[in-house]
């Protein structure tokens, strides 16, 4: 027949969804940077940027889940959906390559940092508490003790890698329950993490501002940590499909990216935990 299907290729039909995401993502930022500069009606429209992003998550979504049950993807569609995954991972991690550099830039190079202060705040400090300012982290902050909560939360993430990769092993082997039981693990401790992670910003002894060390902590494990919340998100979308018979050994791409995200998610806290908590408050004291 004219028109039948004669390839492995998904051709997608005209959907909305795009469309609505790139005006809803619009609206997101128009809405940050009117909350940024502190005017009025920011709270409106960074709520309908909010609302058409989440909208857009579980429509489009959810016809990429259709598709898959409905046998559209083939070995080669999800051979190409492996290739956008490693793309998208590779954007992620040149995202956090950025704010690693920031956080070196600030500790290896302090001497911008000193000419600035004594150019700008010499008359204001005087010479000895402008040379204090190019400290890093600077005189006075004390850091966290990263052998306190945060070795505990590195040993969590590393649990959960361990737990994602067993749900990977029963699905791949036909173990349902297997499955189940580890997403259930895996998200109760990305569920843990994240309350430790608030609990330890709520005790912190230093705030966002005021200083490069701060700034580029809460930065580099804020980001973070809003990853940990997406890929926990994402996990319980995988076991909620699982509930509902989704998955086979041989076509499970969705819960394989879920696994690439959460294994990214545990190797960026180690280098966080190194560079950041270990080695980035060496010899500064420690808050008790």
């Amino acid at each position: 027949m004219a028109g039948a299907k004669n390839h492995d290729y998904h051709i997608l039909d005209p959907d909305i969804w795009p469309l609505i995401g790139a005006f809803s993502a619009l609206t997101f930022t128009t809405g940050m940077v009117f909350f940024m500069h502190e005017m009025a009606g920011w709270q409106a429209i960074l709520g309908v940027g909010v609302a058409g992003l989440i909208a857009t998550f579980f429509g489009w979504f959810s016809k990429v889940v259709n598709e898959a049950e409905g046998g559209d993807h083939t070995p080669v569609v999800q051979l190409h959906m492996r290739y956008g995954m490693i793309l998208f991972i590779a954007s992620e991690v040149m995202f956090f390559v950025g704010w690693f550099w920031a956080f070196f830039d600030f500790a290896l190079f302090p001497a911008p940092l000193r000419e600035a202060a004594e150019n700008v705040w010499q008359n204001m400090v005087g010479q000895e508490g402008a040379a204090l300012l190019a400290q890093f982290p600077p005189e006075g902050v004390e850091v966290l003790d990263p052998f306190s909560l945060p070795l505990l939360n590195t040993l969590i993430l590393l649990c959960s890698g361990t737990t994602v990769t067993w749900a990977h092993h029963a699905l791949i082997n036909g173990d349902r329950d297997g499955l189940k039981k580890g997403l259930w693990l895996t998200i109760a401790l990305g569920v843990l993490f994240t309350c430790i992670q608030a609990y330890e910003y709520a005790h912190a002894p230093f705030g966002f501002g005021g200083n490069t060390y701060s700034s580029a902590f809460y930065m580099a494990t804020g980001f973070h940590g809003f990853h940990v919340l997406v890929g926990t998100i994402f996990l319980i979308v995988c076991l909620v499909r699982s509930y509902k018979g989704h998955f086979t050994p041989r076509q499970h791409f969705g819960f394989e990216a879920a696994a690439w995200y959460w294994h990214f998610v545990d190797v960026v806290w180690l280098f966080l935990f190194i560079a950041v908590y270990i080695w980035g408050g060496w010899g500064a004291p420690v808050a008790h």
